[in-house]
C-alpha cells in the first residue's frame, strides 16, 4: 500500500506529520509530493522531504491520498495537476482524506457537490458555496471521502482514515 500526501510550505505541522507517521508505523510507503522538489517547511517550523514533484505523480500508484491543512492548500489548489490527481482518485473511489483546509483542494477539482464533509471553520462557508453537505464535526466520512476540521480532530480524523485501508 503506497499514500500519497500533496502539500506545501506553511502547512500545519500536525496535520502533515501526524498521518505520515501512524501510515508509516502500518507499513504504508508515504510520498510527499509538492510542487519542486527539496523541503517545505511547516507554520511552526517542520521541514519534510519533498518526494516527487506534482507533475512525477502517477495517481495510479497509490491508494489513498492525504491532504493536509494549515496555509499550504491555498497555494496547491492553483496547480492544475494537483487538482487533476485530486480528481483521478475520485474517478477510481480510492480514498481521500483532508484535513483542516485541506478540503480547499477537493472544492477547486469541483469534487465537493453534494458530499458530506466537513473543514477548519473559515472554509466553511466556501465548502457550502460548492455544494457541500457541511457537518461541524470531529470527523466526517461520505464514502471515500474523510474529513476533519482540525489538529485536535487528528485522532478520530486517523481512526477513520485508517479503516478505509483496512489497517
Amino acid at each position: 500500500m503506497k499514500a500519497l500526501m500533496m502539500s506545501a510550505d506553511n502547512f500545519e505541522d500536525s496535520e502533515l506529520l501526524v498521518p505520515y507517521y501512524r501510515l508509516k508505523e502500518a507499513g504504508v510507503e508515504v510520498t510527499v509530493a509538492s510542487m519542486s522538489r527539496g523541503a517545505i517547511k511547516g507554520k511552526h517550523g517542520y521541514e519534510v522531504a519533498v518526494d516527487k514533484t506534482l507533475d512525477e505523480v502517477n495517481p495510479d500508484d497509490y491508494g489513498i491520498l492525504v491532504l493536509p491543512g494549515g496555509a499550504a492548500p491555498a497555494v496547491v489548489r492553483k496547480e492544475a495537476k494537483a487538482l487533476e490527481i485530486a480528481r483521478s482518485f475520485f474517478t477510481r473511489n480510492k480514498p481521500v482524506a483532508a484535513i483542516c483546509h485541506g478540503p480547499q483542494i477537493l472544492i477547486s477539482a469541483g469534487l465537493v457537490q453534494g458530499r458530506r464533509a466537513t473543514c477548519y471553520k473559515s472554509v466553511a462557508d466556501e465548502l457550502k458555496e460548492a455544494g457541500a453537505l457541511y457537518e461541524d464535526r470531529e470527523v466526517v466520512v461520505d464514502a471515500n471521502l474523510v474529513t476533519s476540521r482540525q489538529p485536535a480532530d487528528l485522532p478520530a480524523f486517523m481512526r477513520e482514515t485508517m479503516k478505509k485501508l483496512a489497517l
